[in-house]
């Protein structure tokens, strides 16, 4: 072989490993786009459960001290 056919074979040869890369990238990415999804929405139910519980404590009697002191 030539030498200008070993280069394009070469160049071939990465071309299909950096498709190969570029294609595992894609797929973790898209997973971790998930996972960042599911505690978004997670942390927003936290939220709102926290605010909840936050209004609802504002509603509770003040601390008096007891009538024996």
């Amino acid at each position: 072989m030539s030498d200008e056919t070993n280069r394009i074979t070469r160049l071939e040869e990465m071309l299909a490993h950096q498709a190969k890369t570029i294609e595992e990238l894609s797929d973790q990415l898209a997973e971790q786009w998930k996972t960042v999804e599911q505690m978004r929405t997670k942390l927003d139910r936290l939220t709102e459960r926290f605010l909840s519980l936050e209004e609802q404590s504002l509603d509770a009697p003040a601390i008096t001290r007891p009538p024996h002191y």
